[in-house]
């Protein structure tokens, strides 16, 4: 055996020592805490998610990968994120760049594309919406469609087409009425701004909510819609700097929210999510951070500010936001390619359908 030979295998037995030896303890941050002390938390900071490597646990076959390729654990991370939406543990991201929605199932420990095969391929996905039975609606700005795929990714129709948008961003699900509600954001000068709605089933339109304007039911320049255990539907309505509450015929209800550098005023509101007990939520891109109201639009929290730095609740462009059955929050921020999950204060970190990733199997 000449020397070079004995070096590598000296080398290969000092990497595979060096890879079973105890890593050194993660650091360990103080709980953030919303709001903080004195007060009552009602929120606890849990973790950033940037890919699939931040959710999935280690494990054996992972690491002899690893060392036999030197590759880094990085996991399926997210170029350009626009919008999230949660069932079950499944979190669903949209990618506009890499045009596709990135699934990251936390219960199951795997990840997946939906979107990159024939039928049902996405060219720029941007607003999301998940039923109770997990499938998952995208509306595709580019193709100016909802696509509609079940829980794993398999296409099962669209809705709409070319001629049936100027500007789609988002949609929203009445499973009640079997109705979906699309936004049609509009443009600069176009009257376009409004909520086109269609049967589910049949795919047929139905009616359509709203004009561009600044009175009662009417929009300018509208970004996301969310329907509230009211059943009532409620609007981002961006360019008018308030959030609408409308039935689902389109009859308005109230507004709330004004342009203003006070809490509870908007500049720049982009994403809307609504928890079990009614509570808003709109993300604000110029502010770097989302507010929390109450169904009558009365200011309970906000969490979170702007800034340049990558960390928790730490945000320059935040856009889609969403809340699981079990009250965790989840936020897009662009800008640092990441999502920032928030759990509330009554919720273990073991509980609910994301606690599944600490008591997940690590030697599978």
């Amino acid at each position: 055996m000449n020397i070079s030979s004995k070096y590598k295998i000296w080398l290969f037995t000092a990497v595979i020592i060096g890879g079973c030896a105890t890593a050194p303890e993660p650091v360990t941050l103080e709980p953030m805490l919303f709001p903080p002390p004195p007060e009552p938390a009602r929120f606890v900071f849990e973790r950033i998610i940037t890919g699939s490597a931040d959710l999935f646990r280690d494990n054996a076959k992972k690491r002899w990968r690893r060392l036999l390729t030197g590759e880094r654990e990085r996991g399926i991370g997210m170029e350009k994120p626009h919008d999230v939406s949660v069932c079950k543990g499944r979190i669903f991201v949209s990618d506009s760049v890499n045009r596709v929605v990135q699934v990251y199932d936390v219960p199951g420990q795997k990840n997946f594309p939906i979107g990159v095969t024939e039928p049902g391929v996405l060219v720029k996905p941007l607003g999301l919406a998940t039923d109770s039975q997990c499938n998952l609606y995208v509306a595709d700005f580019t193709a100016k469609r909802v696509n509609i795929y079940d829980q794993d990714g398999t296409f099962i129709k669209a809705i709409g087409g070319l001629d049936w948008f100027d500007r789609l961003s988002n949609v929203a699900v009445d499973e009640q009425r079997q109705r979906i509600f699309a936004v049609d954001t509009g443009g600069s000068r176009g009257p376009n701004h409004r909520i086109r709605v269609f049967d589910a089933v049949s795919g047929d339109h139905l009616y359509d909510i709203g004009k561009r304007g600044t009175g009662n039911g009417q929009f300018n320049m509208p970004r996301d819609l969310q329907f509230g255990p009211d059943g009532l539907l409620y609007v981002v309505d961006s360019a008018n700097f308030r959030v609408q509450v409308l039935r689902p015929d389109g009859t308005f209800v109230r507004s709330f929210g004004a342009l203003g550098l006070q809490l509870g005023q908007f500049a720049r509101p982009k994403g809307i999510a609504i928890d079990a007990d009614g509570n808003v939520y709109v993300s604000d891109a110029s502010y770097g951070n989302f507010q929390i109201f109450n169904p009558q639009g009365q200011l309970l929290l906000f969490i979170g500010g702007r800034s340049a730095t990558f960390g928790r609740a730490n945000y320059m462009l935040p856009l889609g936001i969403h809340v699981d059955e079990d009250g965790r929050v989840y936020i897009v921020d662009q800008y640092f390619r990441k999502i920032d999950v928030y759990r509330p204060a009554r919720l273990a970190e073991n509980e609910g359908y994301l606690g599944a990733r600490n008591t997940s199997n690590a030697s599978k």
